[in-house]
C-alpha cells in the first residue's frame, strides 16, 4: 500500500505469483495437551496440509508452494483442499485421514479455526506436531505453532493507507464520509484485521475527521459471509441507496481484501459514487492495474511462498532437533485459550507509488506495476 518498502522474498516459484491472503468466532475450549510438541519428525516423513477451499488466488498459489517446499525439505505431501460446498466437515474429514496415514506435522489453514478442536485433539494424541498456517486455531491447546503474517498490522496498515488516500484524494475536506467491512467471522484473521485497523480508526471517528455515515461500525455489522465478493457487492450497494442519495459523497471504504475492494467499486461505479478511496489486501493480479489507474487505492503484499517456506522451515528445524524461533504476541495470535508460539511475517503496505519497488522479485507483478 505506500510509504517506504522492503520488498518481499524474491519468489521461485508459480510463475512469481506469490501472495497471500487474507483473513474469530467462539467455540467451547478443551483441555488437551500444551504447546510443546511431542512429535519426532525425520526427513522423508509424511506432512500434511489442509487448505480451505479454493475461494481466492492467494489459496490457490499456497498448494503449490508447500508441494515444492515440502519435496525440497525432503517431506513426503499430502496437501488437500476443503470443497467450497461444505468446507468444514470436509476439512475435518482431511484432517483426520492425514492423523491415519499418519503425518508426523499437520499444516493447517483453516476453513474455520473453530471447529477443529477433536481433529487437532486426535492429531497431538497420534503425537503429530499441528501448526496453524495464515489463520490461527481457536479456543484449543492442541495447536503448537502458528504461522502467518502480522495480521492486526495488516489492518492497522490498511487504517493508515485509507487516511492517507482520503488526504491525498479529498484534500482537506472534513469529515470524511467512509464505510467499513470486514471479513466472515468464522476466519480467525477477520477479526484480527478489523481490530487493527479500528485501533488506528476509532480516534479519528471520535473526533470527527471521519463520519460513518451508516452507522455501522461494529465487527457484527460489518463483516460479509464467506469473504464472497458478492456479499460485499450486495451490501455496498443497499448502504449506497440508504445513506448515499443526492449529493451525499462516499469518500472512502475499508475493505479487508482485494476481491472485496473490487465489489465495492463495481458497486459505487453502478450507483454513481465514482473515486472513493478503497483499501485492499493480497496483492491479487486482478487488483495491481486498478491501483496503478487509481482506481483502487491500496493492497497489501504478503508473499505466499515466504510463508509456506517458513511454516516447512519450522518442521526442518524439529527434524534437526532444533528449537524454531518464535515470538509470543498475545494481540495477534491468542487464540482464546493460548497465545500460540508463532513465527510471524511482515506485511508490505503498497499503492501506486511503491508498488514498482515493493513487487522486486516477483517478476508477475512487478510487470503489472510497471505495465500502469
Amino acid at each position: 500500500m505506500r510509504n517506504k518498502i522492503v520488498a518481499g522474498v524474491s519468489l521461485a516459484l508459480i510463475a512469481g505469483l506469490a501472495l497471500s491472503g487474507c483473513s474469530a468466532r467462539g467455540g467451547s475450549g478443551d483441555s488437551g495437551s500444551g504447546s510443546t510438541s511431542g512429535s519426532t519428525i525425520k526427513k522423508g516423513d509424511l506432512i500434511g496440509v489442509a487448505l480451505p477451499a479454493k475461494t481466492s488466488q492467494n489459496w490457490v498459489l499456497a498448494g503449490a508452494a508447500f508441494k515444492k517446499s515440502i519435496e525440497d525439505a525432503g517431506f513426503k505431501a499430502d496437501i488437500q483442499y476443503a470443497n467450497a460446498g461444505s468446507p468444514v466437515p470436509d476439512q475435518q474429514s482431511q484432517i483426520s485421514g492425514m492423523v491415519t496415514k499418519g503425518a508426523k506435522a499437520v499444516i493447517i489453514g483453516a476453513a474455520d479455526g473453530s471447529q477443529l478442536t477433536s481433529q487437532v485433539k486426535s492429531a497431538k494424541a497420534a503425537g503429530a506436531t499441528v501448526i496453524a498456517w495464515d489463520r490461527n486455531i481457536l479456543n484449543t491447546k492442541n495447536v503448537d505453532y502458528y504461522v502467518a503474517f502480522n495480521n492486526y498490522k495488516v489492518g492497522q496498515l490498511q487504517a493508515q493507507a485509507l487516511l492517507q488516500g482520503l488526504k491525498e484524494k479529498k484534500g482537506d475536506k472534513k469529515p470524511y464520509n467512509v464505510e467499513l467491512f470486514a471479513g466472515s467471522a468464522d476466519d480467525a484473521n477477520a477479526t484480527v484485521f478489523f481490530n487493527g485497523a479500528m485501533s488506528v480508526l476509532q480516534d479519528k471517528i471520535d473526533d470527527g475527521t471521519l463520519k460513518v455515515v451508516s452507522g455501522q461500525t461494529t465487527f457484527q455489522k460489518v463483516q460479509t459471509k464467506g469473504w464472497l465478493a458478492q456479499n460485499a457487492q450486495s451490501r455496498m450497494t443497499d448502504l449506497l441507496a440508504q445513506y448515499y442519495t443526492g449529493d451525499t459523497e462516499l469518500d472512502g471504504v475499508l475493505s479487508p481484501n482485494d476481491t472485496l475492494a473490487r465489489a465495492i467499486l463495481t458497486a459505487t461505479k453502478a450507483a454513481g459514487k465514482d473515486n472513493p478511496v478503497v483499501t485492499g489486501q493480497d496483492s491479487e493480479t486482478a487488483s495491481i492495474p486498478l491501483i496503478m489507474q487509481g482506481t483502487q487505492y491500496s493492497t497489501i503484499y504478503k508473499n505466499t511462498t515466504e510463508e509456506a517456506q517458513a511454516a516447512i522451515d519450522l518442521v526442518s528445524d524439529l527434524a534437526a532437533g532444533k528449537k524454531p524461533d518464535t515470538k509470543i504476541d498475545k494481540t495477534n495470535n491468542y487464540n482464546g485459550v493460548k497465545t500460540v508460539p508463532a513465527i510471524e511475517l511482515t506485511p508490505v503496505l503498497v499503492t501506486k507509488d511503491n508498488a514498482v519497488e515493493a513487487y522486486k522479485g516477483n517478476s508477475t507483478l512487478e510487470d503489472l506495476a510497471k505495465q500502469g
